[in-house]
């Protein structure tokens, strides 16, 4: 089978290796769609983890069933899936008070060397996964383009209930590439405002569709000020950081309104993970800052049916598509920061 095997920094070569055996307790799924995800450049422009010779990536897929193994029942051949990366042990404290996404020993597809992902025409679905992991049936009428931004959104549902984000909040969005668009577009379907902001005017006009009440160029406004001025000076009840910059987690303190909520939805690079946040504002301020990581299994299915309702305008959010033949070509479009979600199809 056509595998597409990262063997370098910013290095994808494809290689036909041999076709996979189906598990017992497992199934084959063919590859029908899978998103290009910002870790998924991070790891790109990195290579391989230190001591994996390659890494299949890929790990927001969708997918039909065309093999399944005699001891798996919850699936048959010709279904339609869709397939997240987080694999929990079952075992931990954590997983115990089913924290899944805090497992103390969490795999993930696509990312963990072993667990080949869905930059390949077959992706095995082990028993491992079947059990452990985030497999659910893609609802009919939901394309597989569509279904492979359920991994995205599952992380931003979580997020929003994590925070308590409730009808008629202004929520400041800071970063509008996909998973800002995405913030967006599933606060404004609850009924909140949204103050988007965004340094690059490409990610800016494709970011306006969504149809913010204010979309900030950071790079000529104080986004400070600006939120202050579009709040009446009160601040944002909720201010989501929505990228993998420090600095606007010290920006998002200061315009929080009191009392407000802070998420750091967007990681920091591991080799510069430190920021800086005004304690002070925290403290007499009672501002609260969240931490959102992944999500539990049953944010994955409730987002799968968010997008067959037509909820969220999923479809604007795609705005580039290559075969598995051209996936080094996806990277480079994701990685110009000109594309909102780059989807990997079959050849």
């Amino acid at each position: 089978m056509k595998s597409a095997l990262l063997i370098g920094p910013k290095n994808i070569v494809l290689r036909e290796l041999p076709a996979p055996q189906t598990p017992a307790d497992g199934l084959v799924i063919k590859m029908e769609a899978c998103g290009v995800c910002g870790s998924d450049l991070r790891r790109w422009q990195e290579g391989p983890p230190k001591g994996a010779p390659h890494l299949i990536q890929g790990h927001e897929l969708a997918g039909t069933v065309v093999e399944s193994g005699p001891d798996q029942k919850r699936f048959k051949v010709g279904d339609r899936l869709a397939v997240a990366p987080d694999i929990h042990c079952g075992e931990c404290w954590y997983c115990r008070r089913g924290r899944f996404n805090l497992c103390l020993a969490l795999r993930l597809v696509g990312i963990t060397p072993g667990y080949d992902g869905g930059f390949a025409e077959h992706v095995v679905l082990s028993g491992e996964i079947l059990r452990n992991g985030i497999v659910h049936h893609l609802p009919d009428g939901l394309s597989f383009q569509e279904g492979a931004l359920a991994e995205t959104l599952s992380s931003v549902l979580a997020s929003h209930r994590s925070c308590g984000l409730a009808l008629g909040e202004t929520v400041a969005v800071l970063g509008a590439g996909p998973l800002g668009c995405l913030h967006t577009a599933l606060a404004q379907a609850c009924g909140a405002r949204v103050i988007l902001a965004e340094p690059n005017p490409v990610r800016r006009r494709a970011a306006a569709c969504f149809d913010p009440a204010a979309l900030i160029d950071v790079t000529a406004q104080d986004v400070v000020a600006e939120v202050q001025r579009l709040t009446d000076g009160l601040g944002a009840d909720v201010v989501i950081c929505a990228n993998p910059v420090a600095s606007t987690q010290t920006q998002a303190v200061e315009m929080a309104r009191r009392g407000g909520r802070v998420v750091l939805f967007g990681g920091l690079p591991k080799d510069n993970p430190m920021t800086s946040l005004n304690s002070n504002l925290i403290h007499y301020g009672e501002k609260i800052v969240l931490g959102a990581f992944s999500y539990h299994p049953s944010f994955h299915e409730e987002a799968l049916g968010i997008l067959a309702q037509k909820v969220i305008p999923a479809k604007a959010l795609i705005t580039h598509t290559r075969s598995l033949s051209r996936i080094s070509e996806a990277f480079d479009i994701a990685a110009s920061g000109e594309a909102l979600k780059v989807i990997v199809h079959p050849d």
